[in-house]
């Protein structure tokens, strides 16, 4: 298996296009309000959220599930590119492989692209091997993001 397939294994992206201008969605990103109304699937709820955005700051977002048990979402960023890039790791829950959103060694992209007076939002998700990507995405990554990317949507209304 060549280095770049390897790669492919461990990563995973989603695209979504927003029908507003690439600074509101960099706001409601990065905005600790704007987040605690659209971060998780549908049925989630944030009771916090604490964001200090720059290089070696951290994001910390507690989120809770509809039974109640709160997922603390943590991570530290290492690249800000304003408003086209983020970049940060995780500092997640190891006994849970979606992390509330970061999954545990996991690196996240979040790019913002402008279309006119559209954004398309990448999150590209690096993890730190195939499994953990399979776990991760068997506790419903990838469809708790499509979730919370819909809830943003609607929060940009």
């Amino acid at each position: 298996m060549s280095t770049k397939n390897a790669e492919h294994h461990r990563e995973l992206v989603i695209t979504r296009l927003f029908d507003a201008p690439r600074e509101l969605v960099w706001q409601a990103w990065t905005n600790p309000q704007h987040v605690m109304r659209w971060w998780g699937p549908k049925g989630f709820s944030n009771s916090s959220c604490e964001s200090d955005l720059r290089v070696g700051g951290s994001f910390l977002l507690n989120m809770r599930a509809p039974d109640g048990n709160i997922y603390p979402c943590k991570g530290i960023y290492r690249e800000i590119v304003e408003p086209e890039r983020i970049v940060y790791d995780s500092e997640a829950d190891e006994n849970h492989p979606c992390g509330a959103g970061l999954p545990p060694r996991s690196l996240v992209t979040v790019t913002f692209t402008e279309q006119g007076n559209k954004t398309t939002l990448t999150l590209h998700t690096r993890f730190k091997s195939a499994a953990r990507k399979e776990a991760a995405n068997l506790a419903g990554y990838s469809t708790s993001w499509g979730e919370a990317l819909e809830r943003l949507a609607e929060a940009l209304k």
